[in-house]
């Protein structure tokens, strides 16, 4: 019996088992930028009016610190409290290295959202508080890929030319209006 409890508290502390992470697995870049955004803090609630509820439009986003030799970058924002997967709103790449993203703005070439369309796609989680991760990716080379791929297919172009990433989290929950 003490076995299967060890067991058991080991798969726990482990993280098999318990909460999902929107981390995706990282072996390349620095991790040294810094994405922040003027709308919200991280781990602050996303205002209404980037979301399903409001004009589902992207918030400006600030990258700091690219780092030297960066050519382009991506962006991926996915929630990994859907209740069947981590759900994609936005995947955009070869966006021109800059540091800063304009709200309401299509900065780069968009990828395949999980509604279907090639656009940001604002929170609209269907109950519960979810957690939306916003990612950026400086990247060494342009990517030249065509319109609208998936999440896994720019995750798999940008192995090995990942120069330093960072992330911005952000919680929101259907009905609340702040």
């Amino acid at each position: 019996m003490r076995a299967i409890f060890a067991i058991i508290l080991a798969l726990v502390f482990s993280g098999f088992y318990g909460e999902k992470s929107a981390a995706q697995p990282q072996e390349e870049g620095d991790g040294r930028m810094k994405l922040t955004s003027p709308s919200f803090t991280d781990g602050a609630h996303i205002p209404v009016k980037f979301t399903g509820e409001g004009t589902d439009i992207n918030p400006a986003l600030d990258i700091e610190d690219l780092p030297a030799g960066t050519k382009s970058l991506a962006l991926i924002v996915d929630d990994p409290d859907a209740p069947m997967k981590t759900w994609v709103h936005w995947v955009v790449y070869d966006i021109p290295p800059a540091s800063h993203i304009g709200e309401n703005s299509v900065p780069g070439i968009q990828g395949m959202n999980d509604s279907g369309g090639k656009n940001y796609h604002g929170p609209y989680p269907p109950s519960g508080t979810h957690r939306y991760y916003f990612k950026v990716y400086a990247l060494d080379k342009v990517l030249k890929l065509r319109e609208g791929i998936s999440k896994e297919d720019l995750l798999g172009a940008m192995k090995g030319n990942i120069l330093s990433s960072a992330e911005l989290m952000g919680l929101y929950e259907r009905g609340r209006k702040k």
